[in-house]
């Protein structure tokens, strides 16, 4: 079998928010070909068209060869040894950051082809079942620009996560820091005041997490508020902090009542474990599509069990990439949740209509798959009706 062409499809909805806390209202999605006819796909949570930049363009010389030119040609089952040639072969142009994210989506892809083709889903070559169910938490982000929308929004979506079966949540209180949602400014006071307003819609047997989205300068004044926090029973705090600040990472993993999470933007094994073993993280998110795919995701859940951590896969955009997370998550023994953006929940079109059979959750729970591949099926009028560019040699 050999890799024939490479296809990839810029998607945007119509109605989207650049002041909005939320990257499912864009996506990349790729198609690896093959001559006997099996397509790959994979997507990645990044800039649509640099990652589409990333992979068509041609390279000029043995430090930047483009990934697309090294893949045509090639044996799309030898993915692993396929990973390393992008990584070598692009050393100068990727290494990190759009590097791995383009990679990522690529390698998806062929993950995809080497399950299909041997007639096995991704969970079962990624080292076999660790678990009979995976458990997602339904990843909340309200909407509203004053607080109080915000608070409203927020609760209301608890309930109705709830309602539909979830077992566990986080709740996105972005309101404060450069990433803060919608244009919202608020204090320390009023994510204390959401989060208790969420705790008590959850009720107590509701598991509960927190997403805070970069929001305080050093982690002195993180500590204050998460101190605050642990009466709420929070089962992790995310990105507290900037990600350049590892040192004060340790600080709060040494200090804090609470578990802290990070890794959503970590780009390879690399980064990761400056991340477990400077920032000393008790939670790693490794996003599938931006840490470098399946090849790369797996070593990262193998550093975090070497040290004692756990594994809580990060997940923002389709159902393609929520079969990534899962099938990962299944392999996994110490990843206990997924992130799961639920459909019914999500103003994102994106989310709700590109995959056409996408995995179904029963009390709270998803079954393993066991369709070959990442086990799901484009809706291709969607990807027509989104489609803002594509690209294919």
């Amino acid at each position: 079998m050999k890799i024939t062409r490479i296809e990839s499809h810029v998607l945007l909805v119509p109605d989207y928010d650049a002041s909005a806390c939320s990257s499912a209202q864009d996506d990349i999605i790729v198609e690896i070909h093959t001559d006997e006819g099996i397509v790959g796909v994979g997507e990645v949570d990044t800039n649509p068209w640099v990652a589409q930049a990333m992979i068509h363009a041609r390279g000029t010389h043995v430090l930047g060869l483009g990934l697309e030119e090294m893949l045509i040609g090639q044996d799309p089952l030898q993915v692993e040894a396929l990973w390393e040639k992008l990584f070598i072969g692009s050393y100068m142009t990727g290494r990190r950051g759009m590097g791995i994210c383009a990679m990522g989506a690529l390698d998806m892809a062929l993950w995809d082809i080497r399950g299909k083709a041997l007639g096995l889903p991704c969970w079962k070559m990624l080292g076999g079942a660790r678990k009979d169910f995976v458990t997602p938490y339904a990843s909340l982000l309200p909407s509203g620009h004053t607080v109080d929308d915000y608070r409203d929004s927020l609760v209301l979506k608890t309930k109705e996560a709830k309602a539909r079966g979830f077992r566990a949540g986080k709740m996105e209180v972005i309101i404060k820091g450069p990433y803060a949602h919608n244009g919202l400014d608020e204090d320390d006071e009023a994510i204390v005041e959401i989060v208790a307003a969420c705790r008590e819609a959850a009720g107590p047997d509701f598991v509960m997490m927190v997403d805070v989205g970069y929001c305080w300068r050093d982690a002195k004044e993180a500590l204050r508020v998460l101190k605050r926090l642990e009466p709420f029973d929070v089962f992790f705090l995310e990105t507290p902090l900037s990600l350049e600040d590892m040192d004060g990472y340790a600080f709060l993993h040494d200090h804090s009542p609470i578990r802290i999470a990070a890794g959503e933007l970590q780009n390879s094994r690399f980064e990761f474990l400056e991340l477990m073993d400077r920032g000393k993280v008790d939670v790693a998110q490794p996003d599938v599509g931006r840490v470098g795919g399946f090849t790369e995701a797996r070593r990262v859940c193998e550093m975090a069990q070497d040290r004692g951590r756990l594994i809580v896969p990060h997940c923002w955009k389709t159902g393609i990439g929520i079969a990534a997370s899962v099938h990962l998550g299944a392999a996994t023994a110490h990843c206990p949740y997924i992130e799961y953006l639920p459909a019914e929940l999500s103003e994102s079109m994106l989310r709700r209509e590109v995959v056409r059979d996408e995995l179904v959750m029963q009390d709270g729970l998803i079954s393993l798959p066991q369709k070959p591949g990442l086990g799901i099926e484009l809706n291709r009028e969607a990807l027509e009706r989104y489609r803002v560019d594509s690209f294919c040699r």
